[in-house]
């Protein structure tokens, strides 16, 4: 990861700044209601990347109950990754990694058994990086996204 890059909570002060790096690096943009009741929800798996002061990259996940999206009819504790984001600049340097990888120790430490996220299916660059780490395509969800863009459902095992 980049030198000098922190990983830190979320705390309520960063909320405008995770809000800018939300509308410039995503398509999918929440109301500020929506990063708070998040965060109070899972407060440990909301994380910031942080730069000289800068907040540059964020990651924020909830805990849910549910069938395994990897073993058929078995009940269990998943991570949903929700929203990752870095800004431009910081791409490529090993900062989203960071996140997701520092989200995972997390959600396994509060008792996720495995973590899922969904990711626009032309999305090569970050499918490739969560490859990279471990997850695996589970499906295609077809027209998840607002414009009608599918999706790919990818996992991981965190046991």
């Amino acid at each position: 990861m980049l030198a000098g890059t922190l990983l830190r909570r979320f705390n309520e002060w960063d909320l405008y700044s995770v809000i800018e790096i939300n509308r410039w690096c995503l398509p999918e943009n929440y109301v500020p209601s929506f990063f708070i009741e998040t965060f109070r929800r899972c407060p440990s798996a909301f994380i910031v990347a942080e730069m000289g002061g800068q907040l540059i990259g964020y990651i924020m996940c909830r805990m849910e109950g549910g069938f395994s999206n990897i073993v058929r009819f078995k009940f269990v504790q998943k991570g949903h990754i929700i929203s990752v984001a870095v800004l431009p600049e910081y791409r490529q340097r090993g900062i989203g990694s960071g996140l997701v990888g520092a989200v995972m120790r997390v959600l396994r430490g509060i008792g996720a058994d495995e973590c899922y996220l969904e990711v626009r299916e032309t999305n090569d660059g970050a499918m490739g990086l969560y490859g990279k780490l471990g997850f695996s395509r589970a499906r295609v969800i077809p027209r998840y996204y607002a414009n009608s863009a599918d999706a790919v459902l990818m996992v991981r095992s965190l046991s």
